[in-house]
C-alpha cells in the first residue's frame, strides 16, 4: 500500500468544517448524521432547493463510478451545481501549488470534492481553502464510503454498539476508515489480513483511543476465520486499489486465503450479510455466489453512498444538521 503523505491529525483548527478524515466527526455528529440521512433518503422532495446557488467543484485523480455520480447526483437534487474536474492525467499541485489553487477556489467555489491518491493533496487544499473539503477517497481513507456502509449496518441491524463487523483483506484505506467508523459509532470491528498487510499504526492507534470512550472494540489478525466466526456482517476490498496494479499478481497469491467465499461465510452469523465498497472482482477477493447471493447488500451500499453524501453536503453547506427537517416533521 502506497505510504500516505501526511498525517491523521487536523493541520490547524478551521473556521468552516471539511470532512477529511471520520475523525472530524464526533459520536453524536454521526448519529445526527444517520438520521438526516434517513430522512433525505425518505423524503427527497423535501430538500429539492436545499442547496440552491450552491457551487460544488469535483477534482478527481482517479476513475469513478459510483462516487462521481452520486455526489454530482445529490449535489443537483439538492439545487446546487455540480463542477467535474477530471484530472487523471495529471495531479493535483503539478502544475501550481495546493495554496495557489485553494486560494483560487475558495473565491469561486462553495465546496471542493477531491478524489485522490495523496492524502497530502487533501489536507494541502483544506489547509489552504477558507470552504469546506471533502475527501471522496485518497491513499489514506474512504470517510463517505465507510459512513455509507455504517448507515447501511444501521438500517440493516438498528443498534450499532450490538454489531460485529469482520472486514477481510489488504489493510488498506477502506480497512482504515471502517475501523475509525466502527470506533466513533461504538461497533465492534475486527480486521484480518495477510501478515505485512495490516492497517498502519497511527490508524489503529486513533481508532484505539475512540473506543475507549464509546466501547466498541477492535481487533486485527492474520486469521480471517477467527475474524468472521459470529460476525453479523462480511466485509471485503479489492487485493490491489489503484495504483498498486502491478502488484497484482504477487498479491492475489499472498491473498489466497483471504478470499470472502461460501466457506468463509459459513462461519459468521447465521443473518450474516456481505458487503463489498465495489468494484469488485468477482471469483478473486470474493466469489460469484457470495456477492451474488441474498445476503450481499453490496447495491444498498451503493444507493447509500448518494444519500449519506447528501447528508454530508447539507451539514456542510446547509446551515448545520439541524436547520434541515422536513416540513411534516414539524407539523
Amino acid at each position: 500500500m502506497p505510504a500516505p503523505q501526511a498525517s491523521l491529525q487536523r493541520i490547524k483548527p478551521r473556521a468552516h468544517r471539511d470532512l477529511v478524515s471520520i475523525q472530524d466527526l464526533t459520536p453524536g455528529e454521526v448519529t445526527a448524521l444517520f438520521q438526516l440521512t434517513a430522512e433525505v433518503k425518505k423524503r427527497p422532495e423535501e430538500f429539492r432547493d436545499a442547496l440552491a446557488g450552491k457551487q460544488v467543484v469535483m477534482f478527481f485523480e482517479k476513475p469513478s463510478l459510483r462516487t462521481r455520480l452520486t455526489f454530482e447526483a445529490g449535489v443537483n437534487s439538492l439545487g446546487g451545481h455540480a463542477i467535474f474536474v477530471d484530472q487523471t492525467q495529471s495531479r493535483l499541485g503539478e502544475r501550481e501549488s495546493l495554496s495557489d489553487i485553494g486560494h483560487n477556489l475558495e473565491r469561486w467555489i462553495d465546496c471542493v470534492v477531491l478524489r485522490t491518491f495523496e492524502h497530502a493533496t487533501v489536507t494541502g487544499i483544506a489547509e489552504h481553502a477558507s470552504i469546506p473539503v471533502i475527501n471522496a477517497l485518497s491513499d489514506l481513507e474512504h470517510p463517505c464510503q465507510a459512513l455509507a456502509d455504517f448507515f447501511t449496518l444501521n438500517e440493516t441491524f438498528d443498534d450499532l454498539s450490538k454489531v460485529t463487523l469482520a472486514y477481510v483483506g489488504d489493510g488498506n484505506n477502506m480497512a482504515h476508515s471502517l475501523m475509525l467508523a466502527a470506533a466513533t459509532v461504538g461497533a465492534k470491528i475486527r480486521i484480518a489480513t495477510p501478515k505485512g498487510y495490516e492497517p498502519l499504526a497511527e490508524v489503529a492507534k486513533a481508532a484505539k483511543k475512540a473506543v475507549a470512550e464509546t466501547g466498541g472494540k477492535i481487533m486485527v489478525t492474520n486469521d480471517p476465520i477467527a475474524a468472521v466466526t459470529g460476525a453479523d456482517a462480511v466485509y471485503t476490498d479489492v487485493w490491489a486499489s489503484m495504483g498498486q496494479e502491478k502488484e497484482a499478481a504477487e498479491r492475489a497469491k499472498i491473498f489466497e486465503e483471504f478470499q470472502v467465499n461460501e466457506e468463509l461465510m459459513s462461519h459468521a452469523a447465521e443473518n450474516a450479510i456481505f458487503m463489498h465498497c465495489l468494484p469488485a472482482h468477482r471469483g478473486s477477493e470474493v466469489t460469484h455466489a457470495v456477492i451474488d447471493s441474498p445476503q450481499s447488500v453490496v447495491f444498498e451500499q451503493a444507493e447509500n453512498r448518494l444519500h449519506i453524501q447528501k447528508a454530508i453536503l447539507l451539514m456542510l453547506l446547509g446551515g448545520g444538521l439541524r436547520r434541515y427537517r422536513p416540513r411534516s416533521a414539524n407539523a
